[in-house]
């Protein structure tokens, strides 16, 4: 968009909304004659059609060599985007998942949200957890499986299940690994994993060396949380490639690739992330070689004190953006509500 021109007038807003909701319902440059048949416009072909070219000056709109419509622009579908954001209902729809059905595992409720919005909008949804190091123990075993190996299974207040095998060199003695199971369970639940609290009570001096030395060797599975990589969820890679246009196939090629790398579009959607509300990047936005043709939106969920994940979805950048908005709100306030109460209780 050209720095030095005015910002567009009502009415070359409205058109710019009327052209990108045809475009992204038929996928063909849209014309003025039938903008105007189709619209209910008030105005005359020629109006419009100048109008298209104030807004194609302005860079909002292409004109194909082909064909005598115009299609958006990145420029054209950000300032639609902001439109929606602009005019977007602070109180959010409501999702059609309950998920009270999955109780207090919130990795079940991630997955269950993730295949929805997939779902509901033929696009990729991504879910990110919220960090381990957010969660607290609620219980732990210590099992002794042979003579010389022994499992021990931490359950978070998430739901998560983490299970870390040991093997010793000595036989271990059952009344050692008896007590550290009563122990990790009286002096652990309700720490938080990683915590500083938690490292002292495994390491506590007043417990013998040989205590000490037990709950030191598995240890890591209460405290490697702190720096482990969030998780993330991911649905609708099938709907998507379905959805496909020809001449839309290598941008997801390149998305597909990014996906193996969950690290980089982690880091990606927190680089995005808006606490405040919901948020749209478009193709160039996105910062990364491998997504300039495809759009992000998303929205964060999480307790009111702090953000936990994002819920997003990722598409090509003629997509139905109002409908991708609505979802992501609706789907974000239905985490929060639902971590809310596993987290609080």
């Amino acid at each position: 968009m050209s720095l030095s021109a005015p910002n567009p007038t009502e009415r070359q807003r409205r058109i710019l909304r009327l052209v990108v909701e045809e475009y992204v319902a038929t996928g063909e440059p849209v014309g003025s004659k039938g903008l105007v048949e189709r619209s209910g416009l008030d105005v005359s072909a020629s109006t419009v059609r100048s109008e298209l070219a104030a807004l194609e000056t302005r860079g909002l709109l292409s004109h194909p060599h082909t064909s005598a419509g115009r299609v958006p622009t990145e420029h054209g579908y950000r300032l639609y985007a902001d439109g929606l954001l602009e005019r977007l209902e602070q109180r959010p729809g409501t999702f059609p998942l309950d998920l009270t059905s999955v109780r207090r595992e919130v990795d079940s409720a991630l997955r269950a949200t993730t295949e929805m919005l997939a779902e509901l909008t033929r696009l990729l949804a991504l879910v990110s957890a919220p960090p381990l190091e957010t969660t607290t123990v609620r219980h732990v075993e210590v099992l002794v499986l042979q003579p010389h190996v022994v499992m021990v299974v931490v359950i978070t207040s998430t739901g998560g299940v983490t299970k870390r095998m040991v093997s010793f060199q000595e036989p271990v003695d059952p009344g050692l690994a008896q007590w550290a199971g009563e122990y990790l369970n009286e002096r652990l639940a309700g720490l938080t994993l990683g915590s500083n609290l938690l490292r002292h009570r495994l390491s506590d001096p007043d417990l013998s060396q040989r205590e000490r030395t037990f709950l030191a060797a598995f240890a890591a599975a209460f405290t490697d949380a702190e720096g482990g990589e969030q998780r993330l969820y991911v649905g609708g890679t099938a709907g998507l490639l379905e959805e496909v246009r020809s001449d839309e196939l290598a941008s997801y090629r390149h998305l597909l690739e990014v996906l193996e790398k969950r690290a980089a579009l982690l880091g990606l959607l927190r680089g995005s992330l808006d606490a405040r509300r919901p948020f749209v990047r478009v193709g160039m936005e996105l910062d990364h070689p491998d997504l300039s043709n495809v759009a992000l939106v998303g929205a964060a969920y999480g307790l009111a004190h702090r953000t936990l994940g994002t819920v997003s979805l990722i598409g090509p950048v003629r997509m139905d953006y109002d409908k991708a908005i609505r979802s992501v709100q609706s789907a974000a306030a239905a985490l929060s509500r639902f971590v809310e109460d596993v987290y609080e209780d």
